[in-house]
């Protein structure tokens, strides 16, 4: 895992260092962005906190264009990851037929019937959560307006959050520009790890024993929710 942390974080460092002063990082981002929305080989945070370092060091790109765009990019990405969810379900996608992918859909699916707000909020932040939350919304037929408004509060506030953390990494480690990336990349990691278990822990474990299926996608059904709460 380590030497994959490595070669990510080599590859990455070289993609900024030849984008990073030129337009076509703008169009980018929001791609990179957007991408990571429905399939995240490498989470999109990464490449906010590494063009905040490259900004701060005064090679990079302007910080308020790459931060609307980052958000932009976030939010359309979930749109279109709750738009798969919706047509095609979540079993056919094969980042969420892993062991780990089944137990986050079917925790997304258990918070989302409960909590939904602040779970979409919070697993904004997990690479693989935030998939498995929003295609599992779709496949759920979580109420499409709502799940819009929450997706862009989340967008937004996981956009700062980024470029707080490579403005914090460029502040201690600004004399070492490559160091300042690196740092930055592994404390978002790390931080995304720590959401993804307070998630986790909020949700409660998925009630779906080993082996078994998961439950059958029914849509969500508000009316039928608030009545069964309130009997």
């Amino acid at each position: 895992m380590l030497e994959t942390l490595s070669t990510m974080l080599g590859q990455l460092e070289g993609w900024i260092l030849d984008l990073g002063g030129s337009a076509l990082i703008y169009p980018a981002m929001y791609l990179f962005a957007t991408i990571d929305g429905f399939f995240p080989p490498i989470p999109s945070e990464s490449v906010v906190i590494t063009l905040t370092v490259l900004a701060h060091s005064g090679g990079g790109p302007w910080l308020p264009g790459i931060l609307a765009l980052a958000v932009a990019g976030a939010w359309t990405g979930d749109q279109i990851a709750y738009q798969i969810g919706r047509t095609i379900g979540t079993e056919r996608v094969r980042i969420l037929r892993s062991p780990r992918g089944r137990k986050a859909v079917a925790s997304a699916r258990q918070a989302l019937d409960h909590r939904g707000a602040s779970f979409i909020l919070a697993a904004r932040y997990v690479p693989i959560g935030r998939v498995a939350v929003n295609m599992t919304a779709g496949a759920v037929r979580y109420p499409r307006r709502r799940f819009m408004v929450y997706s862009g509060i989340a967008a937004v506030t996981w956009g700062i959050y980024s470029m707080l953390i490579g403005l914090a990494a460029a502040s201690w480690l600004g004399h070492n520009t490559l160091l300042a990336m690196g740092v930055g990349v592994v404390a978002g990691v790390l931080l995304g790890v720590v959401v993804d278990q307070v998630v986790q822990r909020i949700a409660g474990p998925p009630k779906i024993a080993p082996g078994e299926e998961p439950p059958v996608q029914e849509p969500y059904d508000g009316d039928a929710e608030a009545q069964r709460r309130a009997a």
